[in-house]
């Protein structure tokens, strides 16, 4: 479509165009990330001065070029994205930004949930969002002298799963437990959720919350302006200032559980980050060596990775029997062929 002073915002999808904005967020020190379903950029003649992308209901990539700043053109591409989202249906937006970036996103329409000085800053497009989903928790708030917390993606929910939620179980009054909602995992949010549930209706002191849009996930992980470890360590900040700012109090969380992390670099990191964050805000973090399978310790990945070697006698000795027979199920084995094409780490 046309635009003043000989600008034309378009749509980008074509490999070259796609090649075209990943080399222009490279100057911008931003870059494309994998996971973008829709690109958009407004070019003077064949040069792209802006642009930016969605990825589900996460605006992201935003960029415009230096001499081109200060003329409304962000506006124009925000706009764009957001008009698109909502014809796919997404209506509850959110956008990592720099926090200098924020009270232009503002004035856009979206509020800020809360920033890390000097990295990122999260705001969504509802001015209540995160309170009514903290409303919602608070009505699931139960009593007692010790309360636990754990945050969890389950893909699939493993002995491993099981053992460390035991193990926090005996420890405490009430746990609750957070599965990561982004449905980026070879088993759906809405099947990890109910494998959980199997798996610990033996536990009557544990709750079960599906994390929503506010435990934060990979899929709207804001690397693609951020790089190395300091992108690990700004998402784990904005994760735990969400956490510690409006989870925890209100559900009197004050203590959180994870296993140790041998292999991850990702995993050690956010656990490191835990340890120097949660004691400022009155939160214990205890950290249990995994369980074990002979010489491995259990993991999801360890689960599919024989599921995609077809070793389902090898996965049973790895994941809870509600797990191994949800996996003999017409559904289960679809996942299980689709885990076997894909070359997806999740």
């Amino acid at each position: 479509m046309s635009m003043d002073y000989g600008f034309t915002l378009k749509q980008l999808n074509s490999d070259r165009e796609k090649q075209m904005v990943s080399d222009f967020l490279i100057e911008q020190g931003l870059k494309l990330e994998k996971d973008v379903e829709y690109t958009v950029g407004i070019l003077k003649g064949e040069e792209i001065i802006a642009t930016g992308s969605l990825s589900r209901n996460v605006l992201k990539s935003l960029a415009v070029k230096e001499n081109y700043q200060g003329e409304g053109l962000t506006n124009k591409i925000a706009t764009q994205l957001i008009n698109e989202a909502y014809q796919r249906g997404e209506t509850h937006l959110f956008i990592y930004t720099k926090p200098e970036n924020r009270r232009m996103f503002e004035d856009l329409g979206f509020y800020a949930i809360t920033e890390v000085e000097n990295y990122v800053c999260l705001l969504e497009n509802q001015r209540d969002g995160i309170k009514t989903y903290i409303g919602n928790l608070k009505k699931k708030k139960r009593d007692g002298h010790v309360i636990g917390s754990i945050v969890m993606n389950c893909n699939p929910f493993t002995l491993g799963h099981q053992y460390l939620i035991e193990q926090a179980a005996k420890e405490c009054d009430v746990v609750h437990v957070f599965i990561v909602w982004e449905n980026r995992s070879s088993f759906p949010a809405e099947v990890r959720y109910e494998l959980v549930k199997a798996g610990t209706k033996h536990l009557e002191n544990v709750f079960l919350h599906k994390g929503e849009n506010y435990i934060i996930s990979a899929a709207t992980f804001p690397s693609y302006f951020l790089k190395g470890e300091e992108v690990l360590r700004s998402h784990t900040l904005l994760d735990l200032k969400i956490f510690t700012e409006f989870i925890a109090p209100a559900l009197n969380i004050h203590r959180r559980y994870v296993g140790e992390e041998p292999y991850c670099p990702v995993t050690k990191m956010y656990n490191e980050t835990m340890h120097q964050v949660l004691p400022e805000a009155d939160i214990e973090l205890k950290v249990f060596e995994r369980k074990r399978q002979e010489d491995s310790c259990i993991s999801a990945s360890m689960v599919r990775k024989e599921l995609a070697a077809d070793r389902l006698e090898s996965v049973r000795q790895l994941v809870p029997e509600s797990t191994y027979q949800y996996l003999l199920t017409e559904e289960g084995r679809r996942i299980t062929e689709a885990i076997k094409k894909s070359n997806s780490r999740h």
